[in-house]
């Protein structure tokens, strides 16, 4: 295993991500974790309800992570595919 010298530091908004997981969108559905950012793999619109609870279409180009804290993703609306979760 690697060594990880920054594994004794405080995780913060502004660290990098250590999680990634697979952003299915659903309607009706919150994610397991709220996110950090948002990544797509092909641009596009991406419907979202923010932990602050507003709800907006956000437009993400690819491979850029998007600093968004998300606890939805939704289907009707999102245009972008191969979503990620940055946690």
């Amino acid at each position: 295993m690697p060594n990880d010298s920054f594994k004794d530091f405080a995780t913060s908004l502004y660290s990098p991500a250590e999680r990634i997981e697979e952003i299915i969108p659903d309607d009706l559905t919150d994610l397991a974790h709220v996110t950090r950012a948002l990544n797509v793999s092909v641009a596009g619109t991406v419907r979202v309800i923010t932990a602050g609870g507003d709800e907006s279409d956000v437009f993400i180009a690819a491979g850029v992570p998007f600093p968004l804290r998300v606890t939805r993703v939704l289907a009707t609306g999102t245009s972008a595919t191969g979503i990620r979760g940055l946690y």
